[in-house]
């Protein structure tokens, strides 16, 4: 980030659930270090996963934000210069970053099927290797590849991992280093043209010139995968400030899915 850039960060949960503590804390984080830093504060709804999203948990994590006393600059409810800022509205957007990145060779059609993806999943754990893709789609010829997706066979788009190490600085750990040979070629788009997670978190990120990522250590096994994308999109890498996560009374992290407390109960 260069000094002259104007802080831009966001707070961007999924609509799968009540807000919790844990999450209600980040966006607090992401808040006020908009606010200290006379900066943008974005919210952005993450809706990706159309089967557990649904609208009136959207209603209710505006409602709890504005409880807590949190505002944002731009959002989907107030708009702004990279709007839409709702996730399931960028589609468009998202396919055409896919498509450019298979016409550049740094993305390849997948055609390996769930059972196929299974084996080699079984076969790496009796073999105690890593869990990780084996490429076998890699080397296909990019025109062929193209013809079989033309007439009907579903594939999914795979973003090609460097084989240099990933890099990246955290500014709460520091100079953070992951080795390639741990991350598999990571899917961008399903077979079924749903994009995945990793991919268009990227995608906003950038496009709504986010400066600074604040979020819970539980997505720092995300970034690696995300700063291979920003690299090959040709991207700014923001900083990056992974959170401790809070833990319930069990020592187990809480969320929508563990013992966490929703903020509509206060």
């Amino acid at each position: 980030m260069k000094s002259s850039d104007k802080v831009r960060v966001r707070f961007a949960p999924s609509p799968t659930g009540l807000l919790h503590v844990g999450n209600a804390r980040t966006a607090l984080f992401n808040w006020l270090f908009a606010r200290q830093r006379k900066g943008v504060h974005v919210l952005r709804i993450e809706d990706t996963d159309v089967e557990r999203s649904e609208s009136r948990f959207e209603t209710q994590l505006l409602d709890d934000l504005r409880w807590l006393g949190i505002d944002w600059d731009e959002g989907p409810d107030v708009g702004g210069p990279f709007a839409p800022y709702r996730q399931s509205d960028r589609g468009e957007i998202y396919q055409r970053y896919a498509e450019r990145l298979l016409d550049e060779g740094k993305a390849y059609l997948c055609f390996c099927t769930a059972e196929e993806l299974e084996r080699e999943r079984q076969a790496a754990m009796a073999e105690h290797r890593a869990q990780v893709y084996s490429g076998k789609c890699r080397e296909c010829d990019p025109e062929e590849s193209k013809r079989r997706r033309t007439a009907g066979e579903a594939a999914a788009i795979r973003l090609k991992i460097p084989e240099h190490p990933i890099h990246f600085h955290d500014i709460v750990r520091g100079d953070v280093t992951f080795d390639n040979e741990s991350v598999s070629d990571l899917i961008i788009v399903r077979s079924s043209g749903v994009p995945v997670y990793n991919y268009v978190v990227v995608i906003d990120d950038a496009e709504m010139k986010i400066t600074h990522v604040i979020r819970g250590d539980d997505h720092l096994s995300n970034t690696p995968k995300q700063v291979a994308l920003y690299e090959a999109l040709g991207f700014p890498v923001p900083e990056f400030a992974h959170l401790s996560t809070i833990l319930g009374p069990d020592r187990e992290r809480l969320s929508k899915r563990h013992g966490a407390t929703s903020i509509s109960q206060f």
